[in-house]
């Protein structure tokens, strides 16, 4: 009886090179070569743009008036607004994107990302720890107090040749300024308000902060407010608060006018943007942004920030 050879498990059975099979065609193997050769151009053409895609620079947007403005008929005429295209297109190595934050937002992304900037912030020791800042891009107004017509009698027990003593007002009892909460309103005054007695201070958060102050004022839940004249007057103007119904006092012991600067990250990437920023801020010309600045003034005040801001940024030019 015939017996069957069994094949071990796991192996295949293989056949014996047929010498006469035939081979392929030059021309199969041509376009055989030309096909793992375009693949093979595909592969280093992707890597080479892994490679070299643009970092993306984030810009942290707050709506600030006169300086940026988000909504309402001057929608993206303020200061900034005009100032920042400028700077995007003097940094083509960069991606650029828009985040619109409040103030509180905006400093967590600046501690917590690495590559992102603010265009529109005040100096301070503070913040210079984890903040790599500009050269000065604007100018802007000191702030000062505001209170209703009829309140004035409250802050004139502290006025010394027309300027609030703010360290006399935050000292008593009987008085609240309202602020908003993180901002910075130059050293001087960061000083007095971090030193202020507890309860002297009314913070308010979110994007809309200094309306709702403006709002408590008009309904008599507060009498002091602290900030900006040009952005009070803006917002006072959206809530439908008319200029004259408020007075605006400025602060003993600030100086008349402030910087405000570009400042991003304290990171390899962010030191290296404010470097560039930096050169542009020299060459780029700063009389269209100080004539719209000055169109936010009183008409007495234009002419004083405008001789001001002229000198102020020329002398930075030869630095």
């Amino acid at each position: 009886m015939a017996t069957t050879k069994r094949r071990s498990p796991g192996y295949a059975k293989t056949e014996p090179f047929n010498l006469k099979r035939p081979l392929p065609s030059p021309a199969s193997r041509t376009h055989s070569g030309w096909t793992w050769r375009l693949f093979g151009l595909l592969c280093l053409l992707t890597l080479s743009g892994a490679a070299q895609a643009k970092p993306t620079l984030i810009w942290l947007l707050r709506d600030l008036p006169p300086m940026t403005i988000f909504e309402g008929p001057k929608k993206g005429q303020g200061v900034i607004d005009h100032l920042l295209p400028q700077l995007i297109a003097g940094m083509p190595q960069y991606e650029h994107t828009m985040l619109r934050v409040n103030r509180a937002r905006g400093l967590q992304m600046l501690q917590e990302h690495s590559f992102a900037c603010d265009p529109a912030l005040l100096w301070s020791k503070e913040r210079a720890q984890w903040i790599v800042y500009s050269i000065p891009a604007i100018r802007a107004v000191s702030n000062g107090l505001v209170v209703r017509q009829k309140d004035r009698g409250v802050l004139a027990p502290y006025l010394v040749e027309g300027e609030v003593d703010l360290a006399a007002l935050l000292a008593a009892p009987e008085r609240k300024v309202g602020i908003v909460a993180e901002r910075s309103y130059g050293e001087f005054i960061d000083n007095l308000l971090q030193q202020a007695p507890r309860g002297a201070l009314t913070p308010h958060y979110g994007n809309d902060a200094l309306s709702n102050l403006l709002s408590m004022q008009r309904l008599g839940r507060l009498q002091v407010v602290l900030g900006y004249w040009p952005e009070i007057r803006y917002q006072a103007t959206q809530a439908q608060i008319a200029e004259d119904e408020l007075a605006f006092y400025p602060i003993r012991g600030t100086q008349k006018y402030l910087s405000g600067h570009v400042a991003c990250s304290n990171s390899a990437e962010g030191r290296q943007a404010i470097a560039e920023i930096n050169g542009l801020l020299r060459t780029l010309p700063h009389e269209p942004l100080n004539q719209l600045y000055a169109d936010w003034l009183d008409p007495e005040r234009r002419a004083d920030y405008l001789q001001q801001a002229r000198v102020f940024f020329d002398h930075q030019a030869v630095q």
